[in-house]
C-alpha cells in the first residue's frame, strides 16, 4: 500500500486510516516508513512505484535532479541531495518537499500516534530508504559484487564539490576522482581503489571527505525536520550494510556509496553521531549473513558482513543510541536465524543497551508460510522474545 502525491501538496490517507484501525483492533503496533524513493529495479523489487509524475515531469525537463555517474546516467531512484535547498520543485526544496509529506501524514493519522497504535517513523533518506548513495544500480548492469561508481555528477553535487575545491585554493580537484574504474570492477583494477592508491591521496582524502560529508548533512537535514514533526515518537534511519570487499584496504563499495570507512577511517561514527543528535534510532541490514558462508558462495569477494555488523553495532553502543536490525536477503533457515538471535543476544558483550532494540523480517512472501519455514520462523519468535543464550565460543 503507498500513496504519492500526484498533484503537489495532494495526499490521500483514507486508505491507511483504514488499514491502521484494523492493525489497532488486533491489538497491534505499526513501524511506518517515510519513503521518498522509487520502488523497482533492486533485489526483492518485484513491483515497480514511480516517483510521482510531477517529480519526474520536473525531471524531463531538469534531470539533475536525479543522482548522476561520471558518464551523465542519470539515476531516478531518488532526489540528488544536491537539491535538498535548491528550490527547483515547482518553487519548493526537497527538504521542503520531504516536509511537507511527513506533516500531512502526522497531521491526517494523529489518532493513532496519540493512542501508541504507531510506535516508530523510519525516514526514508536514499535509494531503498537507505541513507547512502545510489552506487551499484542493478538497472545500470552491476552486479555483485563490484565496486559500483561515485554518483556525483548532477549540476548541485559538481557545484558543491567546486566550492569545496575553491575553498581549498585547489581549484584543480573540482572534478571528480580518475582512474575509478566502472560499475563492474574490481578494487585492484583501478588506479584509485587500488591498495594505496588514490583514495589514499590529498585529492582522494579532499574528495572522500567531500563526498561523505554530503551525505552526513543529508541526513542531518531531514532527520532534524522528521524529529520535529514526529515528536514524541521515536524515529529510524536505515544504514545500508555494504559489506563486499571490506578486507581490502581501500573498501571500494562502501566510499562509492559515502561511507569513508577504511583502515584509516571510521566513516560511520559520524554517522551515528548525527542519528543520536537528531533523537534517531540507527536500523542496519544484513545481520543474518555469515563471513564463511558469505566466503563459500563469493570465494573472490573479499567480504566480511560479521566485522562490518560488529563494527557498526559496536559504535552505536559507543556513542549510545538505540540499535535494530533487518535481514538483507531472503531469510528462511535456521542459521540464518541464528545468527540474528547471535546479534540480538550477545551474551558475554550484555552491558546495558548492548542488545538489539528490534528485528525487522524484511521480505516476508508465500515461501515463509510453507510449513518447515513457519516452524522454523516461530520457533526464532519465541527465542527473540526469550533469554540470552549465546557467548562468543
Amino acid at each position: 500500500m503507498f500513496i504519492k502525491d500526484q498533484q503537489p501538496g495532494e495526499y490521500r490517507w483514507s486508505g491507511y486510516k483504514h488499514l491502521f484501525q484494523i492493525i489497532k483492533d488486533l491489538d497491534l503496533k505499526l513501524q511506518v516508513v517515510m519513503s521518498f524513493h522509487r520502488c523497482g529495479g533492486n533485489v526483492g523489487d518485484d513491483i515497480t512505484i514511480p516517483l510521482p509524475e510531477w517529480v519526474r515531469e520536473v525531471g524531463n525537463t531538469n534531470p539533475d535532479i536525479y543522482f548522476t555517474d561520471k558518464d551523465g546516467s542519470h539515476n531516478d531512484e531518488c532526489l540528488t541531495w544536491g537539491i535538498d535547498q535548491e528550490p527547483v520543485l515547482l518553487g519548493r526544496t526537497a527538504l521542503e518537499v520531504y516536509a511537507d509529506f511527513m506533516r500531512s501524514f502526522r497531521t491526517e493519522i494523529d489518532e493513532f500516534f496519540q493512542d501508541g497504535t504507531i510506535t516508530e517513523v523510519q525516514v526514508g533518506l536514499g535509494p531503498c530508504g537507505e541513507l547512502r548513495y545510489p552506487a551499484y544500480p542493478m538497472e545500470n548492469g552491476w552486479t555483485y559484487p563490484e565496486i559500483g561508481e561515485f554518483q556525483c555528477y548532477d549540476k548541485y553535487l559538481m557545484r558543491s564539490m567546486s566550492e569545496a575545491a575553491q575553498a581549498r585554493c585547489r581549484r584543480h580537484w573540482e572534478n571528480g576522482p580518475q582512474g575509478v574504474g566502472t560499475y563492474n570492477s574490481r578494487p585492484y583494477d583501478t588506479e584509485f581503489f587500488q591498495d594505496r592508491g588514490g583514495y589514499n591521496s590529498k585529492y582522494g582524502i579532499f574528495f572522500l571527505n567531500w563526498y561523505s560529508q554530503i551525505l552526513i548533512d543529508h541526513a542531518d537535514r531531514v532527520l532534524m525536520l522528521a524529529n520535529s514533526i514526529f515528536e514524541g515518537t521515536q524515529i529510524a534511519a536505515k544504514v545500508a550494510g555494504v559489506h563486499w570487499w571490506y578486507n581490502t584496504y581501500s573498501h571500494a563499495p562502501e566510499l562509492t556509496a559515502g561511507f569513508y570507512n577504511n583502515i584509516q577511517h571510521d566513516r560511520y561514527a559520524p554517522i551515528v553521531a548525527v542519528l543520536k543528535k537528531n533523537g534517531a534510532q540507527l536500523n542496519f541490514t544484513c545481520v543474518e549473513l555469515r563471513t564463511s558462508k558469505h566466503k563459500e558462495e563469493f570465494p573472490d569477494a573479499m567480504s566480511d558482513p560479521e566485522d562490518l555488523i560488529w563494527q557498526v553495532l559496536t559504535t552505536s553502543w559507543q556513542i549510545g543510541i538505540p540499535v535494530a536490525c533487518e535481514n538483507a536477503l531472503p531469510c528462511f533457515g535456521r542459521d540464518d536465524y541464528q545468527r540474528v538471535l547471535e546479534n540480538a543476544k550477545p551474551a558475554l558483550k550484555k552491558r546495558e543497551g548492548r542488545n538489539l532494540v528490534g528485528f525487522t523480517y524484511l521480505r516476508l512472501c508465500p515461501t515463509l508460510f510453507e510449513q518447515q519455514n513457519f516452524a522454523e520462523f516461530k520457533q526464532f519468535v519465541k527465542k527473540m522474545h526469550g533469554e540470552d543464550v549465546f557467548d562468543d565460543s
